[in-house]
This record gives structure tokens, sequence and C-alpha cells, in this order.
């Protein structure tokens, strides 16, 4: 359980004013905060096999190197080109 004393020191090292009213409700709540906490890390965590219940799988194909378009084709109604790559302005100013 935490105790006062040790909101105290939370409150100090956060460099929070905590009022007397305020420092039983915060012990309280941290209790609960802690012990919420201490049930979720006793759940069972063994593999149930439920990760993948629908047996999906991933299905990759292997990169292959495909021709492309002329650049000359792609370029030929560019406004302005520049050693094969598209000229824009700049309206970052």
């Amino acid at each position: 359980m935490v105790t006062k004393e040790e909101i105290m020191k939370i409150a100090i090292l956060s460099k929070l004013s905590v009022s007397e009213d305020e420092i039983d409700k915060l012990t309280e709540d941290m209790g609960e905060i802690i012990s919420f906490a201490d049930t979720i890390n006793n759940a069972a965590d063994e593999d149930s096999g439920f990760d993948n219940i629908n047996n999906l799988s991933n299905v990759l194909r292997e990169d292959e190197v495909v021709p492309s378009l002329d650049r000359q084709l792609i370029l030929q109604n560019a406004k302005d080109s520049d050693d094969g790559c598209f000229m824009v302005k700049n309206i970052m100013k």
C-alpha cells in the first residue's frame, strides 16, 4: 500500500503543492491504481493460441525489376525539366 509519506515525497519531487485533504484522496487513489496494476501483472500470460484464430498468414511476393515508362515520354509535357527531373517552383520563402 502507498503511505502518506510516499505521496508527500512524490509531491515534493514533482514540485506540487498538495493540501492535507488532497493527500488522503491521492493516497487512496494511488493505492487503487497500484492494486489494479498488480491485478494486470498477475493475469495469466501463457500461450492461449488465441492470437491467430483465423489461421491468417502474410502472402508476400518476390520483388521483380520490371521495365518502366520512358523518361523522355514522361517529361515531354513538363513545363520545365532539368537532368530528367521535373522542375517546380519553390513556394517556401
